[in-house]
């Protein structure tokens, strides 16, 4: 069996041993309670699952101070960084249970028999139910927001699934320490066994996707490790859902007027943007289009001085880190490309320096477009409105696109949002994608190859609807009904008679 170590960011010396890889008895037996599990945590209902929400946050809260310190270690982000994601995952946690006590999630839809042009209407009720045991993947650069304790398990715990959670390499202490806490806190707040499970390695990633057990899988990492789950996932004999988050570039936009009336501005907020947390954040804006003239000339300009005057940055791991340079070599290979700036060096191991490139835009390839994950940017000098046009419109898909523009314009801006929504989910304008809010109305996802399915969110109350399945009741009797459908139910939002009711003349 292959052993399963916790490695320090910063030396890479061995921390301590946390177990060993999971077989594929592990992977079934962890599945085989999950699904035991699942009638019982649906059955708790709304109430029940938010208790259970609400335990895990104060969980989490109590033991932060060791989760914090072993993450750290293991990831190197740094504790004032760690602190504020524990913070934000515990707001999600609690902010799912006050989406299941509210009730409208489960778009519970009520038309009552009724004559219609067409013939008597039957009594029919839909609501979102739970599809069942779901696995989630843990993300290396968020190891406490998208990993054991991320916003996939708070959605699909709130929808009333199992998780069985598949650790990252990256941080194995820290997922134990998490689902320990975690699921202690499932205990006292009166969950089933099985609610949870972890799972170690490569293969039992593989073996999970394909085990019966699982309905569903949310994945965020790299495109080529999502695709080839996502493969796994439709080649099923029973084809399962794949909310995969893969990869994208995020291209920012600067129109003229923002150059010409704030370039230093926004020079400084961009860097800022590409290089936070060594640039590996999914929504980094790796493609800035930049207007030729002075004004855009004068904003790289000031780009490439404050690239120079960052210092080097560790990256999460070795293998990420060897990643970026080999990404660093592509572009600096590909026609037309050129090295505008570069940060100070570092011969530490796992240490990046950041890198400002530059073409044109009616030159870019293809290779231009794939994500490089670390502190890297790719500007594309624009000529004319209808240069900027045309490379927006061979962009590929991406979780986010931003515009900066000046503060009289309308018909630029307009024409802009008019390519850009078609290739992206969030459209962030004079801001910076860096950065994702747990609201309602957030969309985190967007067509591929930023996500498997553009038509859902993995950030956000609403990204619980990945983990529900529609199920409509006919003529069914009060008492099988569930009490968000019955005629005298909990006071959650409904929507009663959809279509309008006819009756002959």
């Amino acid at each position: 069996m292959t052993t399963v170590t916790s490695v320090d960011a910063r030396t890479g010396k061995i921390r301590m041993v946390v177990g060993e890889e999971s077989t594929h008895r592990d992977v079934d037996a962890t599945c085989a309670r999950a699904a035991f599990a699942f009638p019982t945590l649906e059955a708790m209902g709304r109430d029940g699952r938010a208790r259970l929400l609400r335990a895990m946050a104060d969980g989490l809260e109590d033991e932060r101070a060791a989760i914090v310190a072993v993450a750290d270690d293991e990831t190197a982000l740094g504790e004032q960084r760690l602190d504020s994601e524990l913070t934000r995952t515990c707001f999600q946690l609690r902010a799912f249970a006050g989406a299941l006590e509210e009730g409208s999630y489960l778009e519970a839809t009520i038309d009552h028999a009724a004559p219609t042009p067409m013939g008597p209407r039957p009594d029919v009720r839909r609501m979102l139910v739970p599809v069942g045991p779901v696995a989630v993947f843990g993300a290396s650069n968020f190891p406490l927001a998208f990993s054991v304790p991320g916003g996939d398990t708070a959605a699909a715990l709130a929808a009333g699934c199992p998780v069985v959670l598949k650790a990252h390499p990256s941080h194995p202490a820290t997922s134990r320490l998490c689902f320990d806490t975690m699921t202690a806190a499932a205990a006292e707040a009166g969950a089933p066994e099985g609610t949870l499970g972890l799972l170690y390695g490569r293969q039992a990633g593989i073996d999970l996707v394909r085990h019966g057990a699982i309905r569903a899988v949310g994945f965020t990492g790299s495109y080529r490790g999502g695709r080839a789950l996502f493969d796994v996932a439709c080649s099923r004999p029973d084809p399962i859902p794949f909310y995969g988050e893969l990869g994208s570039v995020n291209p920012l936009v600067i129109t003229p007027a923002a150059a010409a009336e704030r370039g230093s501005e926004i020079a400084a907020g961009y860097v800022d943007s590409f290089t936070l947390g060594s640039g590996q954040f999914c929504t980094k804006p790796g493609l800035a289009f930049i207007p030729a003239g002075k004004a855009g000339t004068q904003l790289i300009t000031e780009m490439a001085d404050r690239v120079r005057q960052l210092g080097p940055s560790r990256m999460l791991n070795a293998g990420i880190h060897d990643a970026f340079v080999a990404d660093c070599e592509r572009l600096s290979n590909e026609s037309g490309v050129e090295v505008v700036a570069t940060a100070a060096a570092s011969a530490d191991a796992n240490v990046a320096s950041a890198v400002l490139y530059a073409t044109r835009a009616r030159d870019f390839t293809e290779r231009v477009l794939e994500e490089c994950f670390g502190p890297a940017a790719v500007l594309l000098e624009y000529s004319d409105e209808a240069e900027l046009m045309d490379a927006l419109g061979r962009l590929k898909g991406n979780l986010t696109a931003t515009v900066h523009t000046g503060d009289d314009e309308t018909d630029l801006p307009a024409r802009l949002a008019g390519v850009l929504i078609a290739k992206a989910g969030r459209l962030v304008w004079n801001g910076y994608p860096t950065g994702v809010a747990i609201t309602h109305a957030m969309q985190h996802g967007g067509p591929h190859p930023a996500t498997t399915n553009p038509l859902h969110t993995s950030v956000g109350t609403t990204s619980i609807r990945r983990f529900l399945r529609p199920v409509a009741w006919q003529n069914a009797p009060q008492a099988v009904l569930p009490p968000e459908l019955r005629d005298v139910g909990p006071a959650i939002p409904r929507r009663i008679e959809a279509l309008p009711t006819w009756t002959h003349r």
